[in-house]
């Protein structure tokens, strides 16, 4: 069974998130996964594991529920990006089945938009192939 994303609050994140340069890094390609591991390295050395997931994945399991779905789609389309636990991590929750470049610099720069930080303070390094 694939455990339900839970809600958390972008205040109860580490400060550092919102007062400097932060880079999220993937550890995984982006190449057709609803799921890409990364990690938040903030400028005083501090990281916090950071993944994306894309919530309408629906094959082989769904990935959400409909009512975190319908949530997530709320979120994005007021200009905002769910952010959750899942599995333990930070997760910033799409809407959609896949990632694109597009879609990755999006979801990072709400998450600064979420802690209070401009978007020009956050960075994003990209994973090429597998």
């Amino acid at each position: 069974m694939t455990p339900e994303p839970t809600e958390v609050d972008p205040f109860d994140l580490p400060e550092v998130l919102g007062a400097g340069e932060v880079t999220w890094s993937s550890i995984d390609s982006l190449a057709g996964t609803h799921r890409v591991r990364g990690t938040l390295s903030a400028a005083d050395g501090s990281e916090l594991a950071c993944d994306l997931l894309a919530v309408d994945e629906a094959y082989p399991a769904p990935v959400a529920s409909e009512s975190s779905r319908l949530r997530v789609h709320q979120a994005w389309r007021h200009g905002q990006v769910h952010l959750a636990s899942y599995d333990g991590r930070l997760t910033l929750l799409v809407p959609g089945t896949s990632f694109s470049a597009d879609l990755t610099l999006e979801a990072v720069a709400r998450l600064a938009k979420a802690l209070g930080a401009s978007p020009s303070s956050f960075a994003v390094h990209l994973r090429l192939g597998g």
